[in-house]
């Protein structure tokens, strides 16, 4: 196939079009570079500096392709709370104007890349694909639910074959955030430059933390479905934050200081998936456990020349 991938430039994108290309797929990456980093695209794919605000390009480039992977977003919880316009503008308008051009170039094939936050607070774990969407704690979230709804409207409006696929909490080699919202890349940098530790909630926050190849698989395995689909993607395991913290010191033989930052408007206290739906539905699991998976990102950030 012929996919698309926008925000192909970052973290999830890069590992996305990787996968992509080694099983045969042809790949234009879409990335404005506003949030990710050209040297993180495949030189096979062909790499278009585009804008989801420019329309009209995108509407000349999507003609050809096969299916679109969506992932350009804003992401980071804290940065909706102080600028949710730009949030609005970037993630709620952004995503409409691509599927106005995948409509105009006649691209009906979506797969987006959501998030576990559209469930807000939520009232039971593990969480389902049929628990409720709750009240948002962010102006992220609540993109993320009005993007998924966009999503699903063209699918009613215009027969769009739709997958949102609901990201628990992404991790691995690669994370290379600027600035770096996301605990584990953080707690490793810290780690390794022998600094404090930033820690909110003192750790008590219980997380779902899924290897990045992992993530990227369960993309790929979604490119032949028709229809309307809605998947969590985790590794339907909590851990609480402290105890990935703790981990990361035995992995690394020693310790160093935690840095308590206190409370952090937004976080809820719990996000652990149920992913019984996919594994039936794709035979898509987990396969990277947390100690296999925050072994492997270790290495990556000591590889570097710096851990910064």
């Amino acid at each position: 196939m012929k996919v698309l991938v926008t925000g192909g430039a970052g973290f999830i994108g890069s590992a996305v079009n990787k996968l992509l290309l080694d099983q045969g797929h042809q790949v234009t990456v879409v990335d404005d570079l506003s949030k990710g980093d050209q040297s993180f695209v495949d030189p096979r794919a062909d790499f278009q500096k585009v804008s989801l605000d420019d329309q009209n390009t995108l509407e000349k480039i999507l003609p050809g392709h096969d299916a679109v992977i969506h992932m350009a977003s804003f992401i980071e919880v804290a940065g909706s709370i102080e600028q949710p316009v730009e949030y609005a503008q970037n993630n709620i308008v952004g995503t409409v104007k691509l599927l106005e051009a995948m409509k105009v170039a006649g691209v009906k094939k979506m797969i987006f890349s959501s998030s576990a936050t559209v469930y807000g607070k939520p009232t039971q774990v593990p969480i389902t694909e049929e628990d409720p969407l709750g009240e948002q704690e962010n102006p992220y979230g609540l993109t993320k639910v009005a993007m998924e709804q966009f999503c699903k409207l063209y699918h009613n409006l215009h027969n769009f074959d739709v997958t949102l696929l609901r990201y628990f909490n992404p991790y691995g080699p690669g994370e290379l955030h600027n600035p770096e919202t996301h605990a584990i890349p953080n707690f490793i940098k810290s780690a390794l430059n022998k600094t404090p530790i930033p820690l909110y909630w003192k750790g008590e926050q219980v997380r779902d933390f899924i290897y990045i190849e992992d993530l990227a698989e369960a993309h790929v395995l979604a490119l032949p479905l028709s229809g309307l689909h809605i998947y969590n993607v985790g590794t339907q395991t909590g851990v609480k934050v402290i105890d990935v913290v703790n981990k990361i010191f035995t992995l690394l033989g020693y310790e160093v200081p935690i840095q308590d930052l206190g409370e952090r408007k937004g976080d809820v206290p719990s996000l652990v998936a149920s992913s019984e739906k996919i594994q039936k539905e794709l035979g898509w699991k987990a396969k990277v456990n947390l100690d296999e998976g925050l072994r492997k990102t270790i290495d990556f950030f000591r590889s570097r020349p710096s851990s910064t």
